[in-house]
């Protein structure tokens, strides 16, 4: 275990001696909050909508935990479901979305302490002891007057951490700890975001492992060329790890929000797209998949917006003025020769590949990456599920049948049949899905030369054979980014 106090021979060893000495066996974990927090509800036989959870097997049981986080998170306020099923799924998604520790903005965008502190719960562990595994369910945390009994650190307006950083509010709360807005008075009364991680084992664990990714990132992007958030800080602070960040504005899922998810404008799309795809190209260039890309961990630089009134929609429509964006979140950053588990990225961002459990790298991100475009087209998420067998069959819908090959490979038994997906057309789930999901092209607003270059790019990033998938060197090369190219010539 990682101890506040490294000694300098610890700090002498190289990146990958590092590295290799985390924790060699990392347990399955569900890398997003709007996954994990809903574990307490893993012996619930049925999920919201009705549907029976299978319960056969081990592995179902497994399964059960993956179901029962995944809840609905429906942001379209039109669809022709029932009111109040409509209501529910967009509250869902509300409710569920990860807390971004370094907005300011965020803290002010109408989620409330007490949902926030239903945050993303960590159960992976970095920990080179192998007796860590056993015990991290346990809290476990040194005793100190200046923590409450969840092990946050106790704090108020004005208090000063390590003579430098005034506390001036906080931004929101989660799992893992809270984040504060502080004045940086070593760096001319710069305002920072500041995560103050809880004073127990697992979460040290999981930050010490955040903030070495992120050490590694700023060495080797020591111009910012890449839109990767900036670490600028970080010190033990009474056994609570604290990591001091850029203050950046709403993620892109708060700004849709807030904008009555409105989708973006095509050509904010381009600009943002090329950006993320830069960020997360360099990341893959040092041997990092993010493993949970999602519209919540793309903040951006500025969420200041002009105001327009639509006449036809009787209602004020937000433009972003600055579409430069922050790629966060990388506390479940996973290195090549790190183990990879078998649950990675957030339900509706998750490539096919692995709810099969055929194995993942790389190309998982790019997956991800297509149901983020298509989200910013349309303004709501593609394939909209908290189901694994249903997730599958709205991919089929939209995206053509699986292929055979990798249905024969899957060890999930239970969602093949003859070599095919086992699903049933007819039943609710079937009626569902038919009736909110239809082929990709069928979503295109306009048949113009830059539409249909953004969808032939979504199609490559969206080919279920990860084998076959667009990489990031070729989707950086796309047409749909040919006026990036030009200008760079």
């Amino acid at each position: 275990v990682r101890s506040e106090n490294r000694s300098s021979a610890g700090r002498d060893l190289s990146w990958e001696d590092r590295t290799v000495s985390r924790k060699r066996h990392r347990r399955d974990s569900h890398s997003s909050e709007r996954e994990n927090k809903y574990r307490k509800y893993r012996h619930h036989r049925r999920s919201t909508d009705g549907h029976y959870l299978e319960t056969r097997s081990l592995n179902e049981r497994l399964e059960l935990r993956v179901k029962a986080v995944d809840m609905g998170h429906d942001k379209e306020s039109c669809v022709s479901i029932s009111k109040d099923h409509e209501k529910n799924r967009v509250r869902q998604r509300d409710h569920d979305r990860d807390w971004h520790h370094y907005s300011k903005s965020s803290g002010y965008s109408g989620r409330s302490r007490q949902s926030s502190r239903r945050g993303r719960r960590r159960s992976r562990s970095r920990s080179h002891h192998r007796c860590s595994h056993s015990r991290s369910h346990r809290r476990k945390r040194s005793r100190s007057v200046e923590d409450d009994e969840e092990g946050h650190l106790i704090y108020h307006s004005g208090d000063m951490l390590r003579a430098r950083y005034e506390i001036v509010c906080t931004l929101g709360e989660g799992a893992f700890g809270k984040v504060v807005e502080c004045i940086d008075h070593s760096n001319r009364g710069t305002r920072v975001a500041l995560k103050i991680i809880k004073n127990i084992e697992r979460y040290r664990e999981a930050a010490m492992s955040e903030v070495e990714v992120l050490e590694q990132m700023n060495s080797l992007d020591c111009d910012r060329k890449y839109a990767c958030v900036r670490m600028l800080d970080w010190f033990d602070h009474h056994g609570h790890v604290c990591i001091a960040f850029e203050l950046l504005g709403l993620s892109t899922f708060d700004f849709l929000k807030e904008n009555n998810f409105q989708p973006f404008p095509l050509v904010q799309i381009r600009h943002m797209s090329y950006q993320i795809i830069r960020a997360v190209r360099f990341l893959h260039k040092n041997k990092l998949t993010h493993t949970d890309l999602k519209p919540e961990n793309i903040l951006f630089i500025s969420s200041e917006y002009d105001l327009e009134y639509n006449s036809k929609m009787k209602r004020d429509e937000r433009t972003v003025r600055k579409p430069d964006i922050k790629v966060v979140d990388f506390g479940n950053a996973t290195y090549e020769h790190e183990h990879h588990t078998t649950v990675v990225s957030t339900r509706h961002y998750r490539a096919p590949e692995v709810i099969l459990e055929l194995g993942w790298d790389h190309s998982c991100d790019v997956w991800s990456l297509g149901c983020i475009l298509i989200e910013y087209y349309l303004g709501s998420t593609l394939f909209q599920t908290h189901d694994s067998k249903e997730h599958l069959a709205m991919m089929e819908r939209v995206l053509g049948p699986l292929p055979t090959h990798m249905l024969q490979k899957t060890r999930q038994r239970r969602y093949v049949h003859h070599d095919r997906l086992d699903w049933d057309v007819q039943s609710s789930s079937g009626r569902y899905v038919r009736k909110h999901c239809r082929p990709l092209r069928q979503y295109m607003n306009s048949r113009s030369l830059e539409h249909e270059q953004l969808f032939d790019l979504i199609e490559k990033m969206l080919e279920y054979d990860k084998t076959k998938r667009i990489t990031l060197d070729e989707a950086i090369k796309h047409p749909f980014f040919d006026c990036f190219m030009k200008g760079k010539k």
